[in-house]
């Protein structure tokens, strides 16, 4: 590391306080610790938060800000005092405001993964502003049709605007095929990290006989109708149905946690899919970390804007599963010319591509899975992929005029 800079990274844990949502977002913190950065978690969305356990959004802050942390006493204890969540813009929860003032004066980078939060008030004017897509399509589409059923889509899109650098998990987005409105916005490439030493226990974890392919998802998360030049993207349940047979082509066992009431469940039942709901496998993040270590892998398909976009978008969770040592088979959205597929990472583009990888992964598990995790230590490690942010974000030609 050239310098140790003052990082300010933001997330959706708090309004989302279950597991999956917090290793999306938290390994973030967790890499930049380990890379010797001083690194604090913020988060200030203006939204109720989504209760697990009571299954509805709550007007209180308690059970997020517990959350959050647990997660770091448990997960990151040298970033126990690190976070503050910033409830509904009113109340404060971990560090006090004092202290967050102090970091956000003389902060470095503040790294808004998402475009979850509000820029701080106070933060520093040298500071560089980096908006990061995880969703690519989909905000880029909000951001030039500025839809009527997205809330506040005027207010998010200005703060997108105020930014100084633009990051995406599109990797294909320069590429001639890529459908992604640029949106006049000068978009660097990266992927999620991932911190393999909080996965370590999971890849030792014994495949258990009952294990069965599994993935956790939201059917359908869209508000509205998802429309760009006359045509509707739609979202992850429109791609699903052209492998519902696949538990009956396949005679294999095949778990899918859903997150949402949308999803045809009795459906899905029917076609031999077995059905729970996303929280009880999710509620924490070790019991997230736990189902991933009970699965066979991950079988999944993507969001058919992500797809029909030819994004080149590739999932956090699943990055996870091969951190794992677990083999994934998923909906090519354009990654395969980014990343090395046909060992522990195979693509699918058809029900028929779909069963020849699982056959292949059945066929030879253990040389798919020491793949798995070779993926995740040379393509998503945190250092690996933090470094390159963090170069980017500071050495981009229009960088403003930056202390090292």
């Amino acid at each position: 590391m050239k310098q140790r800079l003052r990082i300010i990274v933001t997330g959706l844990v708090g309004l989302y306080p279950i597991g999956g949502v917090a290793w999306d977002y938290l390994q973030y913190v967790i890499g930049l610790a380990r890379l010797g950065h001083d690194v604090c978690y913020y988060e200030d969305s203006w939204c109720w938060p989504y209760h697990p356990l009571k299954k509805t959004t709550v007007p209180e802050g308690t059970y997020s800000a517990e959350f959050i942390s647990n997660f770091f006493q448990r997960y990151a204890p040298d970033l126990k005092e690190r976070w503050q969540y910033f409830h509904l813009h009113e109340e404060r929860f971990g560090m006090d405001q004092g202290a967050f003032n102090d970091i956000a004066k003389t902060a470095d980078l503040f790294l808004n993964v998402s475009g979850a939060c509000t820029i701080p008030d106070n933060l520093s004017p040298r500071c560089i502003k980096a908006f990061l897509d995880t969703d690519p399509g989909y905000n880029q589409i909000v951001m030039s049709e500025r839809p009527t059923w997205s809330q506040n889509v005027q207010q998010w899109c200005e703060t997108v605007a105020a930014h100084d650098r633009y990051f995406t998990l599109a990797e294909n987005i320069h590429s001639h095929d890529c459908r992604i409105p640029k949106m006049g916005l000068s978009w660097h490439i990266t992927r999620v990290p991932i911190v393999l030493d909080v996965w370590e226990h999971v890849l030792a974890k014994r495949l258990p006989e009952s294990a069965s392919w599994t993935t956790v998802m939201t059917w359908n998360p869209f508000k509205g109708k998802l429309m760009y030049k006359g045509i509707e993207y739609k979202s992850k349940g429109a791609e699903f149905e052209k492998v519902f047979e696949l538990p009956q082509r396949t005679g294999l066992p095949f778990t899918v946690a859903v997150g949402d009431d949308k999803a045809p469940i009795q459906r899905l039942l029917s076609h031999g899919w077995h059905v729970l709901e996303g929280e009880t496998v999710s509620v924490t993040p070790n019991q997230y970390q736990d189902f991933i270590a009970g699965s066979s892998g991950e079988f999944s398909p993507a969001k058919h804007v992500y797809v029909a976009m030819r994004s080149g978008w590739f999932s956090s969770r699943s990055a996870c599963y091969l951190a794992a040592g677990k083999p994934v088979v998923t909906q090519d959205t354009a990654f395969s010319s980014k990343l090395p597929v046909g060992k522990g990472l195979l693509t699918y583009t058809n029900l028929e591509e779909a069963v020849t990888a699982l056959r292949d992964v059945e066929a030879n598990y253990t040389q798919h899975a020491k793949a798995a995790r070779m993926i995740a230590e040379e393509h998503f490690h945190s250092d690996i992929v933090l470094n390159q942010l963090i170069e980017q974000a500071l050495n981009d030609p229009e960088s403003p005029d930056h202390d090292t």
